[in-house]
């Protein structure tokens, strides 16, 4: 990914090289599914993948870099730029935000063979690393980024044991934050385990070095965790430590662990208490808001139409569904593009509420757009399209077969 809006050279170039070879992204994928030896996803779910590397949003594996060469009567290397690239002596993706020039590639390259020569110009590469991982994985979900920020992790805790004096803090800050992602990113796929022993150490590298905000996230993202899994009391619980900090933390990181606590009583169906809580988050977020740049780097999500989904779905555990409509149709219609993982949940979310409160063709019409990403990229928003789903059996709907299939039909692509 180049600068906002512009792909990076190797996406532009297979966009031109498809235009002038191929025509249409349809014909591309096709062109793919003729010269492959092993099946491959249908054209739809081609054509809308191809879509996603030619605009620089994800990067094709090597299986589909190998194709696409075949496909172009080219070469990998010069369609992708493998020559041009420097050697990166850790695992990233090719993104051009996070490629170094050769001095600093060098600067990386001693100091993996000597982590106590840890500088801050590798820090701030790393911290530009994790930033562009975690926008890169709101559009393509946590599977296919999961493995190459595991080993930048353990690059980086290499790198916290052997750091001193000044600097020392800064890399542990570092791999608070990596920890933290990387158990959300745990979270996302379902390995439990992962993802609380890594909020564990987050946590505790967050408290040796005095970082009140990163401490309390980790408490609100286990409160998440507690959530995800059904547990109200738990979730109540540890929302309600993690607000032990509220005089220590920014307004944003306050209000994450306010409206935490919202949809923990919410869960319990403890309607007044909830929706109090949550006029106190809101309240937080619109401090928040006004001053984003006092936030932590990952806040950077947080804002008011982050909030107002948020509010719809605990709205829509209070079983209040016009309620929750109002607002998750409010804020999907803010939410960027991009996020294709958040707009398949919430969309999901909107879906439902439409369900319960018996407007089925509404249900469907919101369910068919997100189902492929529903499946590819968050199992919990295909999760809950299955419960539409039922919803529409139980019914006898005549909307019920249309969801059905397209769910059977949707599957995994990959990347």
């Amino acid at each position: 990914m180049g600068a906002p809006g512009t792909p990076a050279a190797w996406a532009e170039r297979l966009r031109a090289e498809r235009k002038a070879k191929v025509d249409t992204v349809a014909d591309m994928a096709r062109k793919l599914k003729d010269v492959a030896d092993d099946p491959l996803p249908s054209v739809a779910d081609l054509t809308r993948t191809i879509r996603g590397w030619e605009h620089g949003e994800h990067y094709p594996s090597e299986r589909y870099r190998l194709l696409y060469a075949r496909a172009l009567n080219t070469t990998e290397a010069e369609l992708f730029d493998l020559e041009e690239r420097p050697h990166l002596p850790i695992p990233a993706l090719p993104l051009h935000t996070v490629a170094p020039d050769a001095d600093l590639c060098d600067r990386i390259t001693r100091t993996l063979e000597d982590p106590r020569r840890i500088d801050q110009g590798t820090v701030d590469w790393l911290v530009t690393c994790l930033a562009e991982h975690r926008k890169v994985e709101d559009t393509i979900g946590s599977r296919p980024l999961l493995g190459v920020v595991r080993q930048q992790l353990g690059i980086v805790v290499e790198l916290a044991q052997s750091a001193r004096g000044t600097i020392a803090d800064s890399v542990a800050d570092l791999a608070a934050q990596y920890a933290q992602f990387v158990a959300w990113m745990s979270l996302d796929i379902d390995d439990q385990a992962a993802a609380l022993a890594w909020y564990d150490r987050a946590h505790d590298w967050a408290l040796e070095i005095g970082d009140v905000n990163m401490a309390t996230t980790t408490l609100s993202m286990k409160a998440h965790q507690a959530w995800s899994a059904g547990n109200a009391r738990r979730t109540v619980r540890l929302a309600e430590a993690a607000r032990w900090h509220d005089g220590r933390v920014t307004p944003g990181v306050r209000g994450m662990a306010t409206q935490m606590a919202a949809r923990g009583h919410a869960l319990a169906g403890e309607a007044r208490t909830a929706r109090t809580l949550l006029d106190e988050a809101e309240a937080l977020i619109r401090q928040a808001t006004d001053h984003a740049d006092d936030e932590p780097a990952w806040m950077y999500f947080y804002d008011e139409t982050w909030f107002r989904l948020q509010r719809g779905m605990t709205e829509l555990h209070l079983s209040n569904w016009p309620k929750a409509v109002d607002l998750l149709t409010a804020g999907l219609a803010s939410l960027p593009e991009s996020y294709k993982r958040d707009r398949a949940w919430y969309g999901s979310c909107l879906a439902k509420a439409h369900a319960k409160a018996g407007d089925d063709a509404a249900a469907l019409q919101v369910s068919l757009p997100i189902v492929a990403d529903a499946v590819e990229l968050n199992r919990h928003a295909r999760n809950e399209l299955i419960d539409v789903k039922k919803l529409l059996e139980e019914r006898k709907s005549s909307h019920t077969d249309t969801l059905r299939d397209a769910l059977t039909g949707a599957h995994r692509v990959p990347r």
